[in-house]
Formats: structure tokens, sequence, C-alpha cells
């Protein structure tokens, strides 16, 4: 079990400030979605964490030690960049091996077994395959490392239906056997929508939502039925998302279910049902 803190941290490219002044925990044992638009951010925090980046200011803890040139601390964290870090003429099995010296609690026949399952031809040279199986390749790196903290960018870039679902199926297994602490960062905000425990979302370089998933749902409903009814209890309330066919219609409605008029409801012949996580990240990024 293991934790990520990180303090007051900025950090600038120039004129542009691409982290401002942020702090946030990652807290063990939970899976995490850390979520933002292109340039919000995130690559260059997760980048700051595993000193690939250094901040202007601020500082990054990891089990209360400062992450900062700490191999002890860094050992504790494998990151899945989106971009291919290992040498072009690398051949898999090379970097799974690598791995394996690095990282102590590296299962080298884990990474075997998912390189069959997945059907990566471990002695291809990386620069050999494609974009789908140079994420799989990394993937296998990650769950094989078996650190207690997993971040991935964009993890499952250029992979087909069948091995996305593979993947999120075997997170969860690793997971659930090893106690870890995962953060997912992607725009494919449906899918790993279930998985989650915990959102974070992070616009241009500040954290505007870090809350428990559940918290965050409540934040929006949906109310859906005859579309003159869903009108009239529409009227005056904040839209974010609709949709028709018919004289059905559904919106989603940006504002607290707690406050839902319920009397209203039952009235007009109103359903409500959750809203979907996309339409609110959608929302609260525009």
């Amino acid at each position: 079990m293991s934790t990520i803190e990180i303090r007051n941290l900025s950090k600038s490219f120039g004129r542009v400030q691409a982290l401002k002044n942020i702090s946030i925990t990652f807290e063990p044992e939970k899976i995490y979605g850390f979520l933002g638009r292109n340039g919000a951010g995130k690559t260059t925090l997760l980048n700051i964490v595993t000193n690939r980046l250094f901040p202007d200011q601020g500082e990054v803890w990891v089990d209360g030690e400062l992450a900062v040139e700490n191999d002890r601390a860094q050992q504790k964290i494998f990151y899945m960049t989106e971009k291919t870090l290992h040498p072009d003429d690398m051949k898999v099995l090379d970097a799974i091996k690598l791995s394996n010296n690095f990282y102590p609690e590296f299962d080298l026949g884990y990474a075997y077994q998912l390189a069959d399952a997945f059907e990566l031809t471990i002695t291809k040279k990386i620069s050999s395959l494609s974009t789908g199986y140079k994420s799989i390749f990394k993937m296998i790196l990650t769950l094989a490392a078996n650190t207690p903290i997993m971040l991935f960018d964009e993890p499952v870039l250029g992979l087909d239906p069948n091995h996305r679902e593979m993947f999120y199926k075997e997170l969860i297994t690793c997971y659930s056997t090893n106690s870890q602490t995962v953060v997912l960062s992607t725009h494919l905000i449906g899918e790993i929508a279930d998985l989650l425990e915990e959102v974070i979302i992070i616009k241009n370089g500040e954290i505007i939502i870090a809350q428990p998933i559940d918290r965050v749902l409540q934040m929006a409903y949906t109310v859906s039925g005859a579309q003159e009814n869903v009108d009239r209890y529409a009227a005056g309330k904040r839209i974010i998302r609709e949709e028709s066919l018919g004289k059905y219609k559904a919106l989603t409605i940006y504002q607290e279910a707690g406050n839902l008029d319920k009397e209203a409801l039952i009235r007009l012949g109103l359903e409500i049902t959750p809203p979907r996580l996309q339409e609110l990240f959608v929302s609260l990024t525009n």
C-alpha cells in the first residue's frame, strides 16, 4: 500500500503555465480516473511524479519520502507512458528482462503469460510493433512489475475492443490481488467509468474536481419522458445533454440530485437516472 502526495506543484514551459499550485493525494488501494482535455496538464504532472520532469516549485512525496531522484520511491511506481521510450532496436524480450532487473517484485512468468494471451511476439523489435501492440507491450510491463502504484497514460491507444476488454479485466485482477493504487489517464471516459472509485479532473493546469465517483455523479441527473413534460420540468435549468426520439426526450441537468422536485417528476410522469461521467466531464471542462 503506497501513497503519492503532491504539494503545491507548479510548472511552466516558457510563458505557458502547465500546472498551477496543485496539491492532491493519491491514496492507497483506489482506482483513480485522472481526466482532462489535451494540454490540461495530466501528462506533465505524471512526468513530474516519475522524475521525467522537475517542477518549478512544489514537492512530490511517496510514502513519506521525497520522490525526486529517489530510487527507492521510484521503484514503487510503474508509469505506462503514451510514448514508447525504449530504444527502437531493442527486442520485446530484452525490455521485459530489463524491467525484471529493476523492479524487485517483477513477475517474469506473468509477463510471458500476458504476452501469450495478447499474442505479442516477444522476439520482435519494439520498433516493428503496431501502435496497438506497442500499447500491449507497455501494458504488460506495467502489470507484471507488481509495483504498489501503477500510472497509465492512454493505456489502450490503438487497441481493438477485444484487447481493451482483456486489459480492463487484467487490471481489475491485479488491483484486487495486490491492493495497488491505480491512476488511469485516458480520453475513453465511458469505458473506464465503471472501474473508478475516485475522479480527478484537471483544467488549464488546475484541479477542479477531486471526489469519489459516486459524489461526482450526484452533481447532475438525467430526466426522460414525454417531450412536452420534460421541457416543462427543465425550464430554467442548466442542460448539459439532450436526446430526442419522436415524442420521447431525455435531458441531463446540471444540478445536485438531492434538489429534485419529486412532486413535479411524479406529476409529469418522468423518469430519473444517473448521468454519464463523460457528460459531466464535457460540461465541466468546456
